[in-house]
């Protein structure tokens, strides 16, 4: 896509039929970049409803079950009476993994990464649950209000040292980073700007744990920012913004390179910039367009992730029907790389190719290793179980199913032969020999790309 003309051409809707009709590889692709994996049930269900019934499942907020409601809160009151922010991050894992709108989830980790504040600083339980609700109540609704409601978040006055922004001594650090890392990105803005924003934010402080207006510190003389002057406060600095020009295509870039491709090229980011203006911010319109667009499902835009340690762990979970131990997935997250709530800059996780060292691929393997093999992490749902479920009449048969199930691909037929002959040899029975495939499977390259 070398220009916007043909980025906007790529958002064009997808017709499966022009491309072959409606495939399990569609199916799987479209679930996997809007939830954590995707249990084999689901595939099926998904390849029968076609794309438009599966996409508006997707982008539609559905209700929750009382199972799920109950569990949730029990969590997230042990995290209040403990006052530990491990238990929050369990809290947070089951409603990814759980909750009846993943991407919502999704979303909220992304915004998360882009809004990053970490409990390291802020030291608060209650405070770091508060943002967390805020971030998924807009996830996939407006940005606008997100970002409005960022700028009055305690925790995010604690984070960025708002509390301390007085008249006679602003403090810049929300006013840069509103601009720098929430809105406009490098470039989009000057010293100057940031000094002006800083005055109209000063005053808003935090008082018994909640946001509170001080007039007395509240500088309410004119500034002038992005080549505006006016007796601006916070609110009126949010919206200057919002209008402009660099906004959408910040969050553009954002939004494909987490759920798209990558590295997007500028045509594209043009493009999904202009839908996301159109849309003045909201994001479930933009996000139905773009899961429903040719880019989308281009063979470049297919297994082009690197996957989070968030969407490792987790994905694999849900795909093998597991029952995990959340109180062990946070150590092992943060052992990836991806702590939630503790990011590890203001600048959240860069994610991508950065995801990937020596180290991390060993740990990706010993995960595998120890999911597939032992309980510690969880219990899988019984590869025996399942295999006599399929009637899977051979060894070759298990491998393509596990293949399939987990990689979103057909397994070259050298590859097929060289497992299924170890699924033969291998000592044990045969619960534990599909074990070790699931183990093989898990450690291929292909199985860290989403």
């Amino acid at each position: 896509m070398s220009d916007s003309k043909t980025a906007a051409e790529a958002l064009r809707p997808y017709d499966p039929q022009a491309h072959g009709g409606w495939t399990r590889a569609d199916a799987t692709h479209l679930l996997w970049r809007t939830q954590y994996g995707a249990t084999q049930a689901e595939i099926e269900e998904a390849c029968s409803a076609g794309l438009q019934k599966t996409l508006d499942r997707r982008v539609t907020v559905q209700p929750e079950s009382a199972k799920f409601q109950a569990a949730e809160q029990l969590l997230r009151r042990t995290a209040f009476d403990t006052g530990s922010i491990g238990d929050l991050k369990a809290w947070w894992l089951y409603r990814m993994l759980n909750s009846a709108n993943p991407l919502v989830e999704k979303m909220a980790l992304m915004w998360h990464s882009h809004f990053a504040t970490s409990n390291s600083k802020v030291n608060s339980v209650p405070q770091m649950a508060a943002q967390n609700d805020l971030i998924r109540t807009y996830a996939t609704g407006s940005f606008r209000k997100l970002l409005h409601g960022m700028a009055r978040d305690v925790a995010m006055l604690v984070w960025l040292d708002g509390t301390a922004n007085r008249k006679r001594q602003p403090n810049e650090n929300f006013a840069r980073e509103v601009m720098e890392l929430f809105s406009l990105d490098v470039g989009h803005y000057t010293e100057r700007d940031i000094k002006e924003a800083a005055r109209a934010f000063s005053g808003w402080q935090v008082r018994d744990g909640k946001f509170w207006f001080n007039p007395l510190q509240h500088d309410s003389g004119n500034k002038t920012v992005f080549g505006k002057t006016g007796d601006f406060d916070g609110d009126q600095i949010v919206d200057l913004c919002l209008a402009q020009e660099a906004c959408p295509r910040f969050l553009a870039y954002k939004i494909l390179r987490a759920f798209v491709v990558g590295a997007p090229d500028a045509g594209l980011i043009d493009a999904l910039a202009q839908r996301i203006r159109f849309h003045d911010f909201e994001m479930t319109p933009v996000l139905r367009e773009l899961f429903g667009s040719e880019v989308f499902f281009s063979p470049e835009s297919r297994q082009a992730i690197i996957k989070s340690p968030v969407e490792l762990v987790l994905g694999a979970h849900r795909s093998l029907e597991s029952h995990p131990n959340l109180a062990a997935a946070v150590p092992l997250l943060s052992s990836l790389g991806q702590d939630v709530f503790e990011p590890p800059t203001v600048k959240g996780w860069d994610g991508g190719r950065l995801w990937i060292s020596s180290t991390s691929m060993l740990q990706r393997a010993n995960f595998a290793a120890e999911l597939a093999t032992g309980s510690r992490l969880g219990t899988i749902a019984e590869p025996e179980r399942i295999a006599s479920q399929g009637a899977f009449d051979s060894s070759e048969a298990c491998v393509r199913y596990y293949g399939n199930l987990l990689l979103n691909r057909e397994l070259e037929t050298d590859v097929v032969a060289r497992l299924a002959g170890f699924m033969n040899q291998a000592q044990g029975n045969r619960d534990q020999r599909l074990r070790g495939v699931i183990q093989l499977i898990m450690a291929m390259p292909e199985f860290q790309l989403v």
